[in-house]
């Protein structure tokens, strides 16, 4: 069987104006199964996608934002002709609206969630058509939902096409948590109906395996796990350090220390751990050098919290201490990790990936995380950190504590890490290891 005659159709969901460590891990994937000969289509739902990388995503729109919100919202937009509905699904008209950060707090999205898992018998009824038939004129040979979150549509299609159906699943629950009841147990039961209709989902650790399996009460075997993995195309050049002349001048050592923060900046992300953890160092003697440096996005909704973290910072006499970056682009990433000396993000939920912690040790920065979600058994198996117990300022401060006190540990860890990362989560082996699955998959449907 030629594998290369095969066409994926990859379903992405798009997060506005976020970089999104789901979108970026969906990209890297699709571009990595394009370079080992899949004919595959990366298509978003919801928005455009938005990542640091190149993108590869098609320049199309499936469950349009504006279309799927004005549906709910306004029960006449569910019978507009077809013209006002792609001008409404247009990728430059939902860039543009998107393009500033949107109040979407998921507590106030419950009726909508529910109503897009209901698919044909939701209100967005007119757009679980129209992916039916886009995907019907695509001919795809696999389909592969990025989450459980935009799957309402898989009964139809498998109504209408024989085809296997993959879901990722990589932070649904995180989601699903923050709705108010009755809408969250809503949600979590229709999941689990929809997955009847799914021939397999895919998670990136054996931990997160366990945990879908017990949360949507899915047969484990039915469970696939492919590591994380990521695009080194940056990366490389942390792997060849330049090498001092003989006759060039010593380069002057800075006696500072800065630990590192690279992701959204949100309650479930930790960043008050952060901070209380930083405030709990810096009140110990002898650690006048030590900085803090946090970049990543912020939602409308998060920020009064982040407001709450400066000002604890700030009254604790730290102002000067610390700094916020913003949300980086991919440059300015890669000089953000040559600027820390270790990555930290202590999160408050159960982390599914942790694309930033691959990011850090591809970089040659060890990294200290809470010893829960898929942490410990990346850390098991990279040798590139240290664990810490979770939502603990104290035991967060006594990690960096090691880590700071001993140079010699960071550069083992960062050395470990590295040298894991490159040769086994590179997007090449995570593509190996996927196209692995699909061909299984594809092999039983014939």
């Amino acid at each position: 069987m030629r594998y290369s005659d095969k066409k994926i159709v990859y379903l992405t969901a798009g997060a506005g104006g976020m970089f999104c460590g789901s979108c970026m891990h969906d990209n890297a994937l699709a571009k990595a199964l394009s370079d080992q000969g899949w004919d595959i289509q990366l298509v978003p739902t919801y928005t455009p996608i938005r990542t640091d990388e190149s993108d590869f995503s098609v320049d199309h729109v499936l469950f349009g934002g504006i279309n799927v919100y004005l549906q709910q919202k306004i029960p006449l937009l569910r019978h507009v002709p077809s013209v006002l509905d792609r001008f409404l699904d247009s990728p430059w008209l939902i860039r543009k609206v998107t393009s500033r950060a949107i109040e979407t707090d998921a507590k106030m999205l419950g009726k909508l969630a529910l109503s897009m898992l209901k698919g044909s018998k939701g209100n967005q009824r007119k757009e679980v058509a129209k992916v039916c038939k886009w995907l019907g004129l695509s001919k795809p040979d696999v389909i592969i939902f990025s989450n459980a979150l935009i799957g309402g549509c898989i009964e139809d299609i498998k109504k209408k096409m024989d085809v296997p159906v993959l879901v990722t699943l990589q932070g649904d629950d995180v989601f699903l948590d923050s709705l108010n009841e009755p809408f969250k147990t809503k949600c979590i039961e229709q999941i689990k109906q929809i997955s009847h209709h799914v021939d397999g989902f895919v998670v990136q650790s054996e931990f997160f395996r366990g945990y879908m399996s017990e949360y949507f009460a899915i047969e484990p075997e039915k469970i696939y796990v492919t590591p994380l993995g990521l695009d080194m195309s940056d990366f490389k050049e942390f792997l060849h350090p330049d090498v001092q002349l003989e006759n060039e001048a010593p380069v002057a050592v800075n006696p500072e220390i800065t630990i590192g923060y690279m992701a959204r900046l949100a309650k479930e992300k930790g960043l008050h751990h952060l901070v209380d953890g930083f405030i709990e160092l810096r009140s110990r003697p002898g650690n006048e050098h030590v900085k803090l440096q946090i970049a990543g996005w912020i939602s409308p909704e998060n920020k009064e919290y982040i407001a709450a973290q400066w000002e604890k910072l700030d009254n604790s006499g730290l102002s000067k201490e610390y700094r916020y970056l913003g949300a980086i682009e991919r440059e300015e990433k890669i000089a953000f990790y040559k600027q820390i000396d270790i990555l930290s993000v202590p999160t408050d939920f159960l982390e599914p990936k942790g694309l930033y912690a691959l990011e850090a040790m591809a970089s040659g920065v060890p990294v200290a995380l809470p010893a829960h979600g898929a942490f410990p058994e990346l850390i098991e198996q990279s040798g590139g950190g240290v664990l810490f117990k979770p939502r603990d300022r104290k035991e967060l401060a006594n990690a960096w504590q090691q880590l700071i006190g001993d140079e010699d540990l960071r550069a083992k860890l960062g050395d470990q890490g590295q040298q894991y990362v490159h040769e086994f989560r590179n997007a090449a082996a995570m593509a190996v290891s996927t196209s692995q699955l699909i061909k299984r998959f594809v092999e039983r449907a014939v």
